[in-house]
This record gives C-alpha cells, structure tokens and sequence, in this order.
C-alpha cells in the first residue's frame, strides 16, 4: 500500500515484547522499595548465615547414622525455597494491594496495555527475583556450607523449584485478589508465611516434632516444596530425588490458587484503601 510523504506507521510491540517490558518494568519498581529488596533478597541471606553460625553444626534426619546429613545443609536447601517463596508469594500478595490502594492498577487499566501483560508482568518478575534469590543461596550453600549437587537430582530440583514457585506466584495473587486493603494483604501473608515456616522443615527440622506438628505442615505447600527441594540436595538419598506425591500437591495448591487469581482479581481500590487514594489525590491536585 502506497503512503504520502512523510506518513508513519505506528506499530504496537507484540505480546512478547510488552511483556518483556512490563516485566523490566516491575522489576525497577521493586528495586525502587529498599524494605522490599530488604525483606525478599537480604533477609532469607541473612536468616541463612545467622541460622548456620548457631546449628550448623548439628545434623537433622531419622533413623540411623547413615540417614543423618549436616544441618549447614538442610538450611541451605530450606531457607533456598523460603526465598522463592518471599520473592513470589510475600512479594504479590504485598506490591498488588499497595498499588491497587493508590490507584496505579486503575490507571494502569485505562490504557491500552492488556490485563494479561500487566499481571504476566508482576508475575514474571517475581519469578525471576526468586530464581536469582535461589541462586544465590545455592552459591552460598556451595561455598561456605558444603552443600552437595548431585548431577542426577538437577532435573527433580530445577522441576520442583519451577512447580513452587509457579504456585506460590499464583498463592500470591490470590492473596492479593481477595484482601480487601495492602494492610490486610500483608498481614495475611506474614501471617501465613511465618509461622509456617517453623513447621515446614525450613527453618528448623519437624521429623521429630509431634505428631499434631506434622500434620500441620503437611496440610500446607510450603512443606512439601521445602522437603521435595532439600530430597533433591540430600546426600542420604539415592536415585534422582523425585517427589511426584509432593509435586502434585504442590500444583494443585496453584492451580486453587490461579483460580481465584482470576476470578477475583480487582483493579479499584476499595475501603478504606479507596478513602486513601482519593484523598492523597485531591492533595496532590491542591498543590
């Protein structure tokens, strides 16, 4: 088709490229938020370090001699899956109803942007945060702790890292779909985070814990996602560490989770979350 002199052709980027965008995009966000690079980045590192100078010299497991392994271990492992959890579950359920509080969702949903992109986009980068948290912590564990990678659990731990922390993306978005304020949301997810902790074999072992205990942990994913990852890091275990009971749990608590993602999900401030962002806005508009 033929076009007059000087005429442009705009060209809207493809799906792939906005959602590329928009995940750099979130990802500045956050690096904007020292409490939040604190809280999801640092703190796991530093629960690590300090939980190590005091246990790591003990050794957790049943059984016999042959079926203990080095606490430095067991956290390494542990704390790895608490920081993909911090970076996507916290991290969501956190950031959405913050800016969903100051109408930047709203604004965000009368542009041309897609709500596919803007959500992929959250997610996305939450993924990669905790991808590089887990990194790291593994570097560590290597280094410093002794951590052993054996090459035939790689498959089994990169699928269980890939399964967690897709489910715990969607758990958090859920969170951030159902609570109706950003105090709430972040008081719904430390809560459950926190104190799950302590019965999920991550910050301390529950093998011999009471009964009631085991139960507790095992009603949840984080459980099932720490054992499975810290199986596939386990020098006591022989094979490739799979864990297809533990996954699927682990899954289907995503998949809830994604549900009610997107059935739920909301782009208006609502409360008194809404009270706050009108006011803040007619105190910018009186400047």
């Amino acid at each position: 088709m033929m076009r007059s002199t000087g005429e442009t052709e705009a060209r809207w980027p493809g799906s792939a490229g906005l959602l590329l965008a928009q995940t750099g995009y979130q990802l500045k966000l956050f690096y904007r938020v020292p409490a939040a690079m604190f809280f999801t980045l640092a703190l796991p590192l530093v629960m690590l370090i300090l939980l190590n100078a005091v246990f790591g010299s003990d050794t957790v497991g049943e059984g016999s001699e042959s079926q203990m392994w080095p606490t430095r271990q067991f956290y390494t492992a542990g704390l790895a899956v608490f920081a993909a959890v911090t970076a996507t579950y916290t991290n969501l359920a956190n950031m959405i109803p913050i800016r969903r509080d100051e109408g930047v969702l709203k604004r965000w949903r009368s542009t041309p942007l897609p709500t596919w992109i803007y959500v992929g986009g959250a997610i996305c980068s939450s993924v990669i945060l905790a991808a590089f948290n887990v990194i790291v912590m593994l570097t560590l564990g290597v280094v410093a702790y002794g951590l052993e990678i054996d090459a035939v659990k790689i498959p089994a731990a990169i699928v269980t890292l890939a399964v967690g922390i897709a489910s715990f993306a969607a758990l958090g978005m859920a969170v951030a779909a159902v609570v109706p304020t950003a105090s709430a949301a972040s008081a719904v997810a430390n809560a459950t985070v926190l104190p799950l902790a302590f019965v999920s074999n991550v910050f301390l072992s529950v093998d011999g814990a009471p009964r009631w205990v085991q139960l507790l942990g095992d009603a949840f994913p984080l459980k099932a996602f720490a054992s499975a990852f810290q199986d596939t890091f386990n020098p006591t275990i022989a094979g490739a560490a799979w864990a297809p009971g533990r996954l699927g749990f682990i899954a289907l608590w995503g998949v809830v989770g994604a549900v009610v993602a997107v059935t739920q999900f909301r782009w208006e401030p609502s409360g008194s979350g809404g009270r706050r962002s009108r006011r803040r806005s007619a105190a910018e508009s009186s400047d």
